[in-house]
């Protein structure tokens, strides 16, 4: 054995020791696979071979197909496809930067939506949306991927255990971007109809928030609505156009793709509940005071009646 290891040794010494470029093609191409998307990124950078195989279209739509199997549905730009998706679709966006010029709104909105619980996937659609009509920029921005027809879950249910997936892509530009945070920021109960609503944020930045909610019925099992909508910093619904527009800024803007990138989306969204939560104490201040105001007003006309009557 020591003679083995001196063999060995004399091997790496005359530099005969295999790298890992001297595995077959194939075979990492399979070690590849197995990857995350971030890691399949760096060892990209590695070298030029590496290069290569890493850029694989093939290994980039299972990746994608792993985390959102909706996107099998989802027609992409050609171009680096599955990849560009993952670059747009996976880190979340960051506060985008005002652009000199107003952006084009998308004409389509596709919506990839992946609905799990205890890692099982309970909810897989792809949602194609008309973006371009009077009535959807008018009203206020929402997409149903579940409505009416509702899903019973097969195995026992929480609702703070759901995970939602909630990816929007303009087919136009082969744009993507993640409008739903992976985790509950609330989980709320309705008590006149007893049921529990799951709600997952991400803030765009520019007062608009994109808010998906999964209402279900936590005894049962039972989810029967999961709908995008966007709302101010005012807690208002925002028109189509306004939501749409915000949504194209976040498409062209920079994502974070760093580590607690999802916690700093949290944070950022804490933030826009903070300073609504803030502006709404305000204007119910300021109403208050208004009221007060009105109601002195009205009593003082009151006394100045009676006293004329009085004087009379």
């Amino acid at each position: 054995m020591a003679a083995g290891a001196m063999d060995a040794a004399a091997g790496a010494a005359a530099g005969t020791a295999t790298a890992i470029e001297d595995l077959p093609a194939d075979v990492l191409a399979l070690v590849l696979r197995r990857l995350d998307g971030a890691s399949l990124a760096t060892v990209g950078c590695a070298c030029s071979g590496l290069r290569d195989l890493a850029a694989d279209p093939g290994t980039w739509r299972l990746l994608c197909l792993a985390v959102w199997p909706s996107v099998r549905d989802v027609p992409l730009c050609a171009g680096e496809g599955h990849r560009a998706l993952f670059a747009d679709a996976f880190p979340f966006p960051a506060a985008p930067v005002p652009a000199a010029a107003p952006r084009p709104l998308p004409a389509r909105l596709i919506s990839a939506v992946d609905l799990h619980h205890g890692g099982a996937c309970i909810l897989s659609r792809v949602v194609e949306t008309d973006a371009s009509s009077d009535w959807f920029l008018g009203s206020p921005f929402r997409v149903d991927a579940l409505v009416q027809e509702g899903f019973s879950a097969p195995s026992a249910f929480a609702p703070a255990d759901l995970a939602l997936s909630w990816i929007l892509v303009d087919p136009a530009t082969g744009r993507a971007l993640n409008a739903s945070s992976r985790r509950p920021v609330s989980v709320d109960r309705k008590w006149l109809t007893g049921d529990t609503v799951a709600r997952f944020a991400v803030a765009l930045g520019g007062g608009v928030a994109l808010e998906a909610a999964v209402v279900c019925d936590e005894r049962y099992g039972h989810v029967r609505e999961v709908s995008l909508c966007a709302e101010d910093g005012d807690g208002g619904g925002v028109s189509g156009r306004d939501a749409l527009a915000a949504v194209a800024a976040a498409m062209a803007g920079a994502r974070r793709g760093s580590r607690g990138a999802e916690g700093e989306a949290r944070l950022r969204y804490e933030e826009f509940v903070r300073g609504k939560r803030a502006r709404k104490e305000w204007k119910a201040r300021r109403e208050g005071m208004l009221d007060l105001c009105c109601s002195g007003v009205g009593a003082a006309a009151f006394l100045g009646f009676l006293v004329m009557l009085t004087l009379r």
